[in-house]
């Protein structure tokens, strides 16, 4: 009963943390600085309504971490079958 207990608390725990924290950062081009109201649309810095990660490719990087996971997932089938 405690560790379903304390799974419990982990899950809502983890769910919850997301929503309970803020720690987002105004874009480089807010209404509220003074000094970019006078540039008006010629401020520095990317687009604040554009992606995010300012377009950088994930391809290599994601089947890597999938070439991983497989070959992780297919050891652990081997294993089970060898026992």
């Amino acid at each position: 009963m405690k560790k379903l207990l304390t799974l419990l608390v982990a899950v809502i725990l983890f769910t919850s943390l997301p929503y309970l924290t803020n720690a987002q950062t105004q874009s480089p081009g807010a209404k509220d600085d003074p000094a970019m109201q006078d540039k008006g649309a010629e401020r520095d810095g990317p687009d604040p309504g554009g992606p995010g990660g300012g377009g950088a490719p994930i391809g290599g990087g994601l089947f890597i971490l999938l070439g991983l996971g497989a070959a992780y997932g297919s050891k652990k089938v081997y294993s089970l079958v060898k026992e």
